[in-house]
This record gives structure tokens, sequence and C-alpha cells, in this order.
């Protein structure tokens, strides 16, 4: 809780915890794989660590490299460190693994030419980010081992979507330990020191900790997949190999990492940015009628910050409503050339169109699979996504329902455009804007004017 109490005391002034926080249970990070491709790595016995699928996501000969050309480049997917703690706690094992260190993590070495160059390497072979790790499980269990072979996870996260599952996965997944070390995230039980907490409550705190650390409810952690604070429990299914993971794992075989101070986490996050991988992206924004009021005014301005926090080499184009059809704001281009002009333009917009949705949904995966076509033949890697803002049904299209739906890629595979859709207002074809983001593996979302701007930040951690 170091990093909580240096937080606390650079606001307040004061110590938030001053007494031993004792570790509850224990629940690692690691990787989850599907079992098959674990096993050709040489899962249980041999150990997997970070440089290995670093190594195998980089090599043009994928799975090939390792006897199964059939299964063909690695993918690999992870949740974003500012927004998820196996994130953060992943990517910050990256840069111990990188520097061969357990403990003592510093801002400097963060940021240090090694530890740049390997997150780097992992960013420009990931397919796929999410802000949660259960939804990013939920992505991988429903589209099968064709469209992600690995993500990070953790221990418990992993098991239970083997449980939740069940026949329906095509292989069981298997929880991967780094092999040069990981976070045990220890949840550990603190009780606060501040004006708010009574005498009372401490002492309450202090008898439900008592509890939580008894036997009797050590021995529940297991079942829930979590693994005991002491090794005097012994582990049993669902923490067992025939489930998916390696009981024999512990401490001594796989080092516990040292949780780095509040600014080597910073600069964790900070290189992440500086290394992800760059994104297309698509807005497509409603401006008929019906956006009048205060609809189109916290549209365009939830756009624009969209538009300036892109980094400045994710590329970034806008679809509007004019008349009956569809068109191009502008050229678009790289966000650091075009994002200011853009922006501007955005902000002159009038709600004054019909809604063409059909139209503009086709219109923006066109564009978007002519430029993949482009980066493919330029050998550029790129994230490609479509953000679909709407607060109506459609009024305009020369396409039907049905040909619209036709424009929309499989979803089966990863490398294809995400779309994103919002349904603004309760006039939305929600429905419909539920469909398209399903079938994408994008994310649908429906908000009022006052959410617009959550939802563009949430958006803008997936690409």
């Amino acid at each position: 809780m170091a990093g909580a109490n240096e937080v606390w005391r650079d606001r307040t002034g004061r110590m938030l915890i001053s007494q031993d926080c004792p570790t509850t249970v224990f629940a690692p990070s690691g990787f989850a794989m599907w079992r098959p491709m674990a096993e050709a790595l040489g899962w249980p016995d041999k150990p997997i660590s970070w440089d290995d699928l670093v190594d195998l996501s980089a090599n043009p000969d994928g799975w090939a490299s390792v006897g199964h050309p059939e299964w063909g480049q690695f993918k690999f997917g992870h949740t974003h460190p500012a927004y998820s703690n196996v994130g953060l706690q992943m990517m910050t094992a990256l840069a111990y693994s990188t520097l061969g260190t357990t403990s003592g993590l510093t801002a400097d070495q963060v940021y240090s030419d090694s530890v740049v160059e390997a997150f780097h390497r992992v960013e420009l072979n990931t397919y796929h980010y999410g802000i949660q790790n259960q939804t990013l499980m939920a992505v991988m269990a429903n589209r099968g081992p064709t469209y992600l072979h690995a993500i990070t996870s953790s221990e418990a996260e992993t098991l239970k979507t083997n449980a939740d599952y069940g026949d329906q996965l095509r292989f069981p997944l298997v929880f991967i330990f780094p092999a040069e070390g990981t976070f045990w995230s220890e949840h550990p039980y603190c009780i606060l020191e501040t004006d708010w907490v009574s005498d009372e409550q401490t002492e309450a705190a202090k008898i439900f900790r008592d509890y939580l650390l008894a036997p009797e409810q050590q021995a529940l952690a297991v079942d829930n997949y979590l693994r005991p604070r002491t090794s005097s429990i012994a582990l049993h299914a669902p923490l067992s190999l025939e489930n998916g993971t390696d009981p024999r794992v512990t401490t001594d075989t796989v080092p516990a990492y040292e949780s780095p101070p509040a600014d080597a986490a910073e600069a964790v996050k900070d290189v992440f940015y500086q290394t992800k991988k760059k994104a297309t992206i698509v807005l497509v924004l409603d401006t008929s009628g019906s956006m009048e009021g205060d609809k189109i005014k916290n549209a365009i301005a939830s756009s624009v910050n969209f538009v300036e926090r892109l980094a400045p080499d994710d590329k970034v184009y806008v679809l509007i409503y004019q008349g009956d059809g569809v068109i191009m704001l502008d050229e678009g281009g790289r966000a650091g050339e075009v994002g200011e002009s853009l922006a501007q333009r955005m902000r002159g917009l009038l709600a004054d169109s019909n809604t063409p949705l059909y139209d503009s949904v086709c219109e923006a995966i066109n564009l978007t699979d002519q430029f993949q076509a482009e980066d493919q033949a330029n050998e550029e890697k790129r994230l490609y996504g479509i953000v679909l803002l709407s607060d109506g049904l459609d009024t305009s299209s020369v396409r039907s329902e049905n040909q619209m739906l036709g424009c929309l890629p499989s979803g089966e595979s990863v490398e294809s455009v995400k779309i994103f859709t919002i349904a603004y207002g309760e006039g939305a074809d929600s429905d419909l804007l539920l469909r398209i983001a399903n079938r994408t593996n994008g994310k649908f979302f429906s908000a009022d004017p006052a959410q617009i701007e959550k939802i563009y930040n949430a958006i803008s951690a997936e690409q």
C-alpha cells in the first residue's frame, strides 16, 4: 500500500495507513492461452516467459516456428494499463522481466531504451485492447481460438471463464505464470486511519479481518479460484492442472514482483502510450435535424475532445450527414497534422440533415477497408475502428438494412475493423446498433447528452 500512502501524503500531509496490511488471499496475474497452444510451447512443464511470447508474436513464421503452421500468426491481446489492474501489473511485469530484476523499479528504468523497445515489440503485435479483464476474456471465449490466442489475465478469471463457458469453448483455457516472475496480488486488508473512521469502526474492521484470516475462511478461497495466504492449506480443484493451472507453482518457483512506487507506475502508463499500436479511426457523426439543441452541442464537444486526445500518429477521418447522404469532413489523416483543423470544422456543424444511417455504416467500412489495404501494402500495422453516434432511425439511405448488414465484417478476424456504436437518446435504433457492435467485436453504448464524454473516454481505451 506504499503507493496509496504516498499519494495520500502528497495530498493531505498525513499517512493513510501506518500499520501492516495483512495478505488475505493471493491472485496471480499472467497469461490466458488455449490449452493446445500452451502445450505446444511446453506448458505446464516448461517455463514460458514474456520473451517467448514476444518472440513468437514478432516471428513472421508465427506458430509454424513451433510446428503448428495451421494456427497462423500469434494473436495477442491485453487490457489497458490506465484502466485495468491486470493490465498495469502485466506491463510492469514486462519492465521487470526486461531489466532482470524483481524489485526496486524506478521511473528512469522504465524509460530506459531496453524497456521502451520491449514495450514497442509487444504493442506492435497486439491485436485487441480492453478496459476490463473480464470483458476481454469474454471476447476471447465467444470468438474462439481463431480470434485471439493469448491475453493478459488473472489466474482466477482464466479458470472462471472455463467454468462459465464450459462446453461452449472450442478448447479449454490455461493460465500461464510468466517464468521470470509476476504479481501475486495479495488483496491486503488495511484499516484506514482518518478523521471519518471512528474507534468503533476500527474495532469492527479488526474483527472482520480476523474472520477473513481464519483457516475456515481461507480454505474457501480455493473454491473461488484464489490461493490461500498460507501454504498449510492444500490446493485442490479448481486450482489444478485438469482445470487449467499449475498448483505446483509458488512464489519460490515464480518470484513475486514488488509493487512499484507511484512515479514508476505512471512511467509504465506513459511508455505504453508512447509505444501503443496506432489506430485509424472513422468517426461518424449524426447531424440530422433531431440532434438539434443539447444533443448536437454535447456530441460535438465530446467528439472534438476525442480527436484532440488521439496520438499524433493515429489517423482520424470524420463522416457527417448532409441532406440525404454522407460526406467526409475535410480530408482527414494523421491526428497531429489534421486534428486541429478537423476540430475547428466540427465546432461549426449544424443539425439540419436527414438520417442515412445504413449508408453511413457502409461508407465508413469501405473507407477503413481501403485504408487497411494501403497499410498492408506498406507493411504498416494498425488497429481500425469506427465510432458511430446515432440518435434515430434511418430515414434516407439508398441501401436497405439487410444490405447494410451485408457490409459488416464477419467479426471472425481480430484484424477486422471494430465498430463502437452509441445510441444517443431514446429515439435511437438501439437494437440495430447493438447488433452492429456485437458483430464486429466493438461495443455498444447507450447515452444521453450528459454521458457522452465518458463514453468517448471508454472508446479511446479500446483503440
